[in-house]
């Protein structure tokens, strides 16, 4: 008896080329499980290591898997400009308490072209002081991109921390309208 058949879970995953580079997705029956930034053959195989140890099964690569699909065809549509928000099955399962309470907050409540202040962000989830509490969530929001941490900046004006590079988060900003396209 496999994982999958023990646990009654399938994880599937592709890397697809985007325009801030390639990215894994991996998805079970219940949505899309992660996203993980500049899937390079050893950040991939770290990335597959720890779901299989988090989620109980194997990942198995399956670009063409129907798991899949929907969510390679709605980032395409998002990275070529043609899409400004997802409307994908999400698998909450990496990601619980207050840090799942702040990433659906976020998903749900700041839409494509705008920003939200970390502090901002705390008091909607009703923790006023939480600014760097909400910093930590971001930061392992397993979900980047389709739950937009990109677009929690610093009160102050500054673009703050990101996961995925500072040039990455600035990619995805100028993207969606909110800063200037690099010069080069």
């Amino acid at each position: 008896m496999d994982s999958e058949e023990r646990y009654g879970q399938r994880v599937v995953w592709a890397v697809v080329d985007t325009g801030i580079g390639p990215l894994l997705l991996a998805a079970t029956g219940q949505g899309l499980v992660n996203v993980v930034f500049h899937a390079t053959d050893e950040v991939r195989d770290k990335a597959l290591e720890r779901l299989a140890s988090r989620l109980g099964a194997e990942p198995v690569e399956e670009p063409g898997s129907p798991l899949l699909a929907e969510a390679i065809r709605q980032l395409d549509a998002y990275f070529a400009g043609e899409r400004n928000s997802f409307e994908l099955p999400l698998d909450w399962s990496l990601i619980s308490g207050f840090n799942r309470e702040v990433l659906r907050e976020l998903a749900t409540t700041v839409p494509f072209g705008t920003v939200v202040g970390y502090g901002d962000l705390a008091g909607r989830v009703g923790q006023p002081g939480a600014a760097q509490a909400v910093g930590m969530a971001m930061g392992a929001n397993p979900l980047p991109v389709v739950v937009p941490c990109h677009r929690v900046v610093e009160s102050g004006g500054g673009i703050g921390g990101f996961g995925g590079g500072l040039e990455t988060k600035r990619r995805l900003l100028a993207l969606e309208g909110v800063l200037p396209e690099p010069l080069f």
